[in-house]
């Protein structure tokens, strides 16, 4: 499984709006400028998470983005699969996926669970929150890893 450019974006773009926002909105100039990523790309990105109800956005005068929830309230899961789909390292565990005909007998699936678990749950565990806290020199875990 690789996290696209999309979703590594989408997750800049939430710790940005969290760091920067208050209740008013946030122009995209802005963004852009700060994350150095193409305004256009971050568009498309806004589009995906307005539409699925992750920020607010307002056109005109005045207008941009912002979060309409706590930035503990949002999962690094709950971006990645927003921004990505699914998260399954294989196919037949993906969104709307077939069912194998090889499932009763496939001696990979039980790994391939157990690490789609793990993905998932790691990711529900951390926070936009929780990434704002964090020292980028010593990364999420700390000096201690």
């Amino acid at each position: 499984m690789m996290i696209s450019t999309r979703g590594r974006y989408a997750i800049r773009l939430m710790i940005d709006l969290a760091e920067h926002g208050t209740t008013d909105y946030i122009r995209l100039k802005d963004i852009s400028e700060r994350q150095d990523i193409s305004q256009k790309y971050l568009e498309s990105i806004t589009t995906t998470l307005s539409k699925s109800g992750l920020i607010d956005g307002a056109h005109g005068k005045g207008g941009g983005y912002r979060l309409n929830r706590a930035p503990e309230e949002y999962t690094i899961g709950e971006i990645l699969r927003t921004t990505e789909g699914s998260l399954a390292p294989v196919a037949c565990l993906g969104c709307n996926a077939k069912k194998c005909e090889r499932e009763s007998v496939c001696r990979t699936l039980p790994m391939w669970e157990k690490l789609y678990n793990l993905v998932n749950d790691f990711f529900d565990s951390m926070t936009v929150a929780d990434l704002m806290k964090q020292d980028a020199a010593a990364g999420f875990f700390g000096a201690s890893l």
